[in-house]
């Protein structure tokens, strides 16, 4: 079985959890005996691990006259331009690079290189719906050039590309939702981005969620068969080798981390104001703030407002082995969210032996026993769990304990044969 994939990121080079889930069920699909995969990004660096599967960026397919029919797949595709820009996990640098480039100032470009090859940023900027489009045109052309068995498709970014991709080949096809704009949005969805992900759950094959919680919203939000949406949990890498990743902490205080995109899915708010209520009983913690997004720059403010900015820390965004370095140096992780699809960075905690709290509100909430869990919106209850799991050893080792035997037990392989079941079912109808 050959299984044509479409994603927006591949490590080393990601901007969150989307790239660390499709990398990680990639690596576990790769263990299945006849299956191969072909994965395609929009932007290609040639750093990327191809020793399991073959990576292709679509900025390095030429597109030439024999292919430019596919073009009429584009006309399925609805996208509006708005003059407020759309950046979901993205970096403020990068951000700001691209935006403040002379050439892209009052002009809209179609970016093309020799041989007929469209440009791909391969990031979340102000183009991103035009390079969603772009993405799909290329998609069918790939489609045509590389014989598959089924397209599984990552997110909503990519979902226009396995429909132009299924219209070519007329091959299966199954969507992966890692979130939805409810999730992303509070509830004020975008209605272009809630068009494509509903277009693309209309035309999947199957849809695999990453939690009930997201099953329930493809569901009841989307008005989707419920019959073609299978739940399958994230799982979580093996830790990297320890010597390289331990650091010496060179304080005395007690560390607690958020680690996330600082937007309002993930509940920035609250930490804070836990946060707040933890130092007015004790004084020997400090508190960090792991991440980069929108609502940074107000965090910032809010500690220095409140008086606590000498007990913050705000690292900016980390990745790969600086995750796990700041969690080697931490007492407590707190993932506060507010919709979570799922969340794999409590797994990556407690994998190295780091007790989590964790909201009700989260996916990953459905399948962990050994994690502490309150509301998001309960700032009391999340600031009683941080305070015990620093002043009571015998609770925090418990947590300790038996989540890293909990969570070292969720392996990709084991996703993996779940969705390659959901293939052969889509195959086969």
């Amino acid at each position: 079985m050959r299984v044509l994939m479409f994603g927006w990121e591949f490590p080393p080079h990601i901007s969150g959890g989307l790239g660390t889930a499709s990398y990680g069920l990639t690596r576990g699909l790769t263990t299945i005996p006849g299956l191969d995969i072909i994965f395609v990004v929009p932007r290609a660096y040639g750093d990327e691990d191809q020793s399991k599967m073959r990576v292709i960026g679509a900025g390095d397919v030429s597109l030439d006259s024999k292919h430019m029919r596919f073009s009429k797949v584009l006309g399925q595709i609805s996208y509006i331009e708005v003059n407020s820009n759309l950046v979901p996990y993205h970096s403020p640098e990068e951000y700001e690079k691209l935006i403040n480039k002379p050439a892209n100032k009052n002009r809209k470009l179609i970016h093309t290189t020799m041989g007929g090859k469209l440009f791909f940023s391969g990031g979340y900027g102000k183009n991103l719906y035009e390079e969603i489009a772009n993405y799909a045109l290329v998609a069918g052309q790939i489609a045509d050039d590389n014989e598959h068995d089924l397209i599984h498709t990552h997110d909503w970014l990519t979902y226009p590309a396995g429909i132009a991709a299924k219209s070519v080949s007329g091959k299966p096809l199954v969507i992966h939702v890692h979130a939805t704009d409810f999730d992303r949005s509070g509830g004020k969805v975008n209605p272009t981005v809630f068009d494509i992900e509903k277009r693309g759950m209309e035309a999947a094959d199957k849809i695999i969620a990453v939690s009930n919680l997201t099953r329930d919203t493809i569901i009841n939000k989307y008005g989707i068969d419920a019959s073609k949406v299978i739940t399958v949990y994230n799982a979580v890498e093996p830790v990297p080798d320890s010597e390289r990743i331990n650091m010496k902490r060179g304080i005395s205080d007690k560390v607690v981390t958020f680690l996330g995109r600082v937007t309002l899915q993930k509940g920035p708010e609250y930490f804070i104001q836990a946060a707040e209520k933890v130092l007015r009983k004790m004084d020997n913690v400090k508190f960090v703030m792991a991440g980069s997004g929108e609502l940074l720059e107000r965090m910032i403010l809010w500690t220095a407002a409140s008086g606590i900015a000498d007990r913050f820390h705000f690292t900016g965004f980390l990745k790969g082995d600086d995750v796990f370095r700041m969690f080697s140096i931490s007492d407590v992780y707190v993932m506060p969210s507010v919709s979570e699809p799922f969340g794999i960075s409590p797994l990556e905690a407690m994998q190295s032996n780091v007790p989590v709290i964790i909201s009700h509100q989260s996916g990953v909430a459905e399948i962990l026993k050994y994690a502490v869990k309150t509301d998001f919106w309960d700032v009391d209850a999340m600031a009683d769990a941080i305070y015990g799991l620093l002043n009571y050893p015998s609770f925090s080792k418990t947590f300790i304990k038996y989540g890293k035997d909990e969570v070292d037990n969720m392996k990709w392989e084991n996703s993996a044969k779940k969705v390659h079941s959901i293939y052969k079912e889509a195959i086969n109808r």
